[in-house]
């Protein structure tokens, strides 16, 4: 991700005002958001940066690049990024803290900083084993570039028109995708409820937890952030668990780690129902 590619999507979505949109080209918005988002929920946040599970080598490919597809940076550099923010969560040196900044910068304003590309990728040596990540890392634009052809394959293909699918399928889609999971920066520090003392102002969101696939159990996160799962009430809507969960059925993920019912009851605000 880089400020003028950030801005030129944005200013590309705009061309949405200006073609025809059909059916087609809503089901490529939906399809594109939810699996772009799944690559950054599964992918980049729980697998990546925090080792919540383990996955066979094909399907860490798969949700690395769907990630990438999402114009968020690699896989590698994405999670070495979210790995500074829990670092230093909340301080001068989080990268996009609504309390030491502003909710601006925590929201975009940290995309469009001169020094975003800047990330130490050397914490993030437990993956440089896999060849297969680094190539995604290096070439992080390619999934992206495959899945704007693709929309315009289907549009010229069934009809829809092949540049109307490409705006509403990949450039409205991305930005739609940017700004559901920026909120998890911005709102989730700022609105919702606190579950666990924490050293930030991490809170639970359940409207950001819909719009991103379970991410807005953010306190639930700072609190446990090696979990595969963020949700940790049965109530608590976690599509990125429960697709994980199933996957681990047949064999594809495994060891998908879980708060200890200690853990559950350690530093709490209020007495757990």
């Amino acid at each position: 991700m880089i400020p003028a590619g950030f801005t030129a999507l944005h200013l590309g979505a705009l061309l949405a005002f200006f073609v025809d949109i059909s059916w087609v080209a809503i089901g490529l918005f939906l399809a594109f958001y939810w699996l772009r988002l799944f690559g950054i929920t599964a992918g980049l946040h729980r697998l990546f940066a925090h080792r919540g599970y383990k996955a066979k080598r094909w399907f860490q490919f798969m949700v690395g690049f769907l990630g990438a597809a999402a114009c968020q940076g690699g896989p590698l550099w994405w999670a070495a990024h979210h790995r500074r923010h829990h670092k230093y969560s909340d301080t001068d040196d989080d990268p996009h803290s609504p309390i030491a900044k502003s909710i601006w910068h925590a929201h975009v304003g940290w995309v469009l900083s001169p020094g975003v590309r800047e990330s130490n990728i050397d914490i993030m040596k437990d993956w440089f084993k896999y060849p297969e990540i680094r190539l995604l890392d290096k070439y992080e634009l390619a999934p992206a570039f495959l899945q704007a052809c693709f929309c315009y394959l289907v549009g010229a293909l069934t009809g829809a028109g092949g540049w109307s699918c490409v705006v509403w399928g990949f450039l409205v889609s991305t930005v739609f995708l940017y700004h559901c999971t920026f909120l998890v920066n911005s709102a989730c520090h700022l609105m919702g409820t606190r579950r666990y003392h924490t050293t930030d102002e991490s809170r639970n969101n359940w409207w950001v937890a819909i719009l991103t696939f379970g991410e807005g159990w953010h306190n639930n996160h700072h609190h446990y952030p090696s979990s595969a799962r963020n949700g940790f009430k049965w109530w608590e809507f976690d599509p990125t668990f429960y697709i994980l969960k199933v996957f681990s059925w047949f064999g594809v993920v495994w060891d998908m780690r879980s708060p200890t019912p200690r853990a559950l009851s350690k530093n709490t605000i209020v007495p757990q129902s």
